[in-house]
C-alpha cells in the first residue's frame, strides 16, 4: 500500500488550504502535503462556476493580507478573477507542487501519535498534524422532493452547473432564493423562455455598491501599496460597524429602512410582486444579500415568483400545494449546502478512544479550531467562525496564527500532540451561546441554516472579528492537554 508520511497534512486547496501551506512555509515548516480530491485547486471558487458568480465581500478585503492584489478589476470580484488570484498565490509562494490531486480523504483516524488518512484511491497519508481546510459549505444540498427522480428534463444544483445544457428557450424552474440564486437568476433570465422562481422565504436584498476599478487606480495601488492597505482598512472598519446591529436587532432599523426603500422603489409599479418578495423577519436574521439586478429581473416578462409550497415533481412539471402544475424542462437548485458536511458527516473523523466526531450529534469546537478528543486536528472555518458582515479570509488568517503557535508550543514542550480540555471547550461554547442570546440570528423571527435543530447558533461568531483575532493570537497551554 502507498503510504506517505508527513508532519502536517492539509485537507483541501481553497483559501484555507492554500493559506495554511503558505504560512507553514513562511515559518520554515516544509514537511507538509495538501490533499485535494479534485484535479485543480480553488475550493469553492473552483466548484461554483454558475453564471453571475461573484463575491459579496469587497475584493480588497476578500484576499490574504500577505498577498494584496492591486489588480482587482471590480469592487466585488467575480469567480474567475478570485480563482485566478488563488492560483497566483499558490505559484508566488511555491506551494502548488505540494498539492496531491485526486487525493480524496475517506477516513481520518487518530492512531496514538498521529493521524492516518485513508484515500479513496487506496493509499494512506500518516501525519502528526491535520489541518482540515475543506470549508463549512461545500457539499450541495438538494431537497428530497417526491418525484424528483422521475423528472424527464435536466436538473442540477448551482454548485454543479451544467454548462453543457443550453438554457436558451428553456422553461426553467429555480428552487431557492439564496445567495447563489440572486446572482444566477438575472444572468440566465434573458435567455430562457420562462422562469418560475420557487421562493420559500423572501431574502432581504440591498443594492450592491459594485463598480469597475479604473485602470489608473490600479496603477496607483501598484505604485503605492500603502494606499491599497489603507483602502482595505477602511473597508474593514465600515463592515465591522454592522456588528452592533447583529447583536442588538433594534439597531438594524436603519439598514432595514434602506432595504425597504430599495424594494419599494423597484416594485412601485408592481405592488403584488412587492408583497411577495417582502421578508417577514428582521434584516440580518438570515444572510443579507446584495444585488442590483435581481429585483428588476423578477419584473420581466416570463418570470413568475411562486410562494406556494412544492409538493411534488412530475416528469414535466413542478406541482405546488394549490394544485398548480408549473410546466418546466429544467430545474436548477439554489438551495445552498449541507452545513458542516466536512466535519465527520461525509468523512468519518475518529479521535481518541475510537470516538467518532459525528456521534456527538452536535459538533462544537474551541475557538472554532480545535475539538476535545481529537488531538492535533485543526479545523479552519469551524463551528462559530462564520460571519454575516465581513471576510472569512480574515478569520482563516486568525486561525492560522493559532495553528502556527500550537506547533510552536508542541516544539517547546517536546510534546507529540495537543488535545483541547473538554471543560475549557464547554465553557467557551457556553460563553458563545450567552453572547448569541438576543442577537438578530436568534431573535430576528426567522429559521435559518445558522441554527441547529435545537435552535442554537453553531455557525456564526458573535462579535467583532478583531476580538476573534485577539483570542487566537496565542495558544494558552492551560486550555489543552499536552500528550507526550
Amino acid at each position: 500500500m502507498d503510504v506517505q508520511r508527513v508532519d502536517v497534512a492539509i485537507v483541501g486547496s481553497g483559501f484555507a488550504g492554500i493559506g495554511a501551506a503558505v504560512r507553514l512555509r513562511g515559518a520554515g515548516r516544509e514537511d507538509f502535503v495538501i490533499l485535494e480530491k479534485g484535479d485543480t485547486l480553488g475550493g469553492t471558487w473552483r466548484d461554483n462556476t454558475y453564471p453571475g458568480c461573484a463575491c459579496d465581500v469587497q475584493s480588497h478585503l476578500y484576499s490574504f493580507s500577505f498577498a494584496p492584489n492591486p489588480d482587482w478589476t471590480r469592487t466585488f470580484a467575480r469567480q474567475p478573477e478570485i480563482r485566478a488570484y488563488l492560483e497566483r498565490v499558490a505559484d508566488r509562494f511555491g506551494v502548488r507542487d505540494r498539492i496531491r490531486y485526486g487525493a480524496e480523504v475517506t477516513e481520518a483516524r487518530w492512531v496514538g501519535r498521529g493521524w492516518r488518512l485513508r484515500l479513496r484511491e487506496g493509499g494512506e497519508v500518516h501525519a502528526r498534524v491535520v489541518v482540515w481546510g475543506t470549508g463549512a459549505l461545500h457539499e450541495p444540498s438538494v431537497p428530497d422532493i417526491p418525484g424528483l427522480d422521475e423528472f424527464a428534463g435536466t436538473a442540477f444544483h448551482s454548485a454543479q452547473w451544467r454548462h453543457d445544457h443550453d438554457l436558451t428557450g428553456r422553461r426553467v424552474a429555480v428552487i431557492g432564493t439564496g445567495a447563489s440564486a440572486i446572482q444566477f437568476v438575472p444572468a440566465i433570465q434573458p435567455r430562457v423562455a420562462s422562469l418560475s422562481l420557487f421562493q420559500r422565504t423572501a431574502p432581504w436584498v440591498l443594492p450592491k455598491p459594485d463598480r469597475p476599478v479604473p485602470a489608473a487606480v490600479r496603477r496607483l495601488y501598484r505604485a503605492a501599496p500603502a494606499l491599497q492597505k489603507l483602502q482595505r482598512a477602511l473597508i474593514y472598519a465600515r463592515n465591522e460597524a454592522l456588528v452592533s446591529g447583529f447583536l442588538k436587532p433594534r439597531r438594524m432599523a436603519v439598514v432595514e429602512r434602506i432595504a425597504r426603500a430599495y424594494l419599494h422603489r423597484v416594485f412601485a409599479d408592481r405592488p403584488d410582486l412587492e408583497a411577495k418578495v417582502t421578508p417577514d423577519f428582521t434584516i440580518g436574521c438570515k444572510r443579507i444579500l446584495m444585488s442590483n439586478d435581481y429585483y428588476p429581473a423578477l419584473k420581466r416578462p416570463g418570470v413568475d415568483v411562486v410562494t406556494e409550497k412544492i409538493v411534488r415533481i412530475t416528469p414535466d412539471a413542478v406541482v405546488t400545494a394549490d394544485g398548480a402544475e408549473h410546466e418546466v424542462d429544467t430545474i436548477i437548485f439554489g438551495t445552498g449546502f449541507t452545513v458542516g458536511a466536512g466535519l465527520g458527516k461525509s468523512v468519518p473523523i475518529i479521535g481518541r478512544d475510537g470516538v467518532r466526531l459525528a456521534d456527538s450529534g452536535v459538533v462544537e469546537a474551541f475557538l472554532g479550531t480545535t475539538i476535545a478528543g481529537f488531538p492535533n486536528l485543526f479545523v479552519l472555518t469551524g463551528p462559530n467562525t462564520g460571519l454575516g458582515h465581513s471576510s472569512m479570509i480574515y478569520m482563516i488568517e486568525s486561525q492560522l496564527n493559532y495553528v502556527l503557535d500550537a506547533l510552536r508550543v508542541l516544539d517547546e514542550h517536546g510534546a507529540v500532540a495537543l488535545d483541547t480540555r473538554r471543560d475549557r471547550q464547554d465553557a467557551y461554547n457556553a460563553e458563545l451561546q450567552r453572547r448569541l442570546e438576543g442577537s438578530v440570528w436568534t431573535a430576528g423571527g426567522c429559521a435559518s441554516w445558522y441554527l441547529d435543530e435545537d435552535g442554537r447558533n453553531r455557525t456564526l461568531w458573535p462579535g467583532y472579528t478583531f476580538q476573534f483575532r485577539r483570542r487566537t493570537r496565542k495558544v494558552r497551554p492551560a486550555d489543552h492537554e499536552l500528550l507526550a
